[in-house]
C-alpha cells in the first residue's frame, strides 16, 4: 500500500464482499510515528469506502465490521465522521482503548454519542464515575472499579432498545477442569489461512525493492551536462 504503483486490495472490495482484512500496527514493530501515519492513512480509506457505497441501493450493502484496537492512536476528526455518517452505509464499529483521558473532548462526545453498546473492564476511579452515569442506576461506579480480570459489565443495544445491564466473563485463556471444556487451539489451520493469504495477496520484498527503484531510478548514473556553446568550458 505504501510505495507501491498499485495495492494489492482495494477497501471498498474488501467491505463489499466481507472479507477478512487485518493490519498489524504494533508500535514495537513499526515505531510510533509509522503507526500513526498508516493508521490515519487507513482509517482515511475506510471512511472513504463507507461513504462510496452511496452509489449502492440500501437493501444491497453488506455489513462490515471494523475493529480499531488502541483506537485513540487515531482518532480524529474523520473517526467522528465515521462514527455519526457510516452507519448508514452498513459500517459497524468496534473500538477499543483503555481510559478515557486518551480522547480528545470532540472525539470523546462523539463516542458516546453514537456508539450503541459499551463494554466495560476494570477501570480507574476517574473513568468509573464518568462510566456510572452510562449504567445507573444498576451497575455502580464501584462495581467496575473492583472488577476481576476479564470480567466485563455490559450495556448492550439490541433492535434500538436497552435492557438492564448485565455482567459477563470471558472465556479467553480459561479452561474449566469439572468440564474438560479447554477453548481449542487451530495452529495448524491458522498457518494454511497465513500462508494462502500470503501466496495470493504478497509479493517478494526484494521484487517490492527492485520495483520501487526502477520507478524512482535511484540508481540511474546522471548523464554529463550537454552545451551548444561555441565557446570553451570556463574553469578556476
Amino acid at each position: 500500500m505504501i510505495g507501491q504503483s498499485k495495492s494489492s486490495f482495494d477497501f471498498r472490495d474488501v467491505m463489499d464482499n466481507q472479507k477478512i482484512l487485518i493490519i498489524n500496527l504494533s508500535k514495537g514493530s513499526i515505531g510510533e510515528d509509522n503507526m500513526s501515519f498508516i493508521g490515519l492513512l487507513l482509517v482515511q480509506k475506510m471512511l472513504a469506502a463507507a461513504l462510496s457505497r452511496e452509489n449502492m441501493p440500501e437493501d444491497q450493502r453488506k455489513d462490515f465490521f471494523f475493529y480499531a484496537d488502541e483506537f485513540q492512536n487515531f482518532a480524529t476528526e474523520e473517526f467522528s465522521s465515521i462514527l455519526s455518517e457510516a452507519r448508514k452505509y452498513r459500517l459497524d464499529l468496534t473500538i477499543a482503548h483503555q481510559y478515557i483521558g486518551q480522547l480528545p473532548e470532540d472525539i470523546r462526545n462523539a463516542v458516546f454519542g453514537n456508539v450503541g453498546s459499551l463494554f466495560i473492564t476494570r477501570c480507574s476511579a476517574e473513568d468509573a464515575k464518568f462510566l456510572e452515569t452510562q449504567f445507573e442506576p444498576y451497575i455502580k461506579a464501584g462495581d467496575m472499579v473492583n472488577q476481576g480480570s476479564g470480567h466485563w459489565y455490559v450495556k448492550l443495544l439490541n433492535n434500538g432498545l436497552y435492557p438492564a445491564p448485565f455482567s459477563l466473563d470471558s472465556l479467553y485463556g480459561k479452561r474449566f477442569p469439572d468440564s474438560g471444556f479447554e477453548l481449542p487451539e487451530h495452529k495448524e489451520v491458522a498457518d494454511i489461512i497465513k500462508n494462502y493469504s500470503r501466496a495470493k495477496y504478497g509479493r517478494d520484498v526484494a521484487v517490492i525493492n527492485e520495483d520501487i527503484k526502477i520507478r524512482s531510478q535511484l540508481d540511474r548514473k546522471p548523464e554529463p551536462a550537454q552545451s551548444n556553446s561555441p565557446f570553451p568550458p570556463m574553469g578556476f
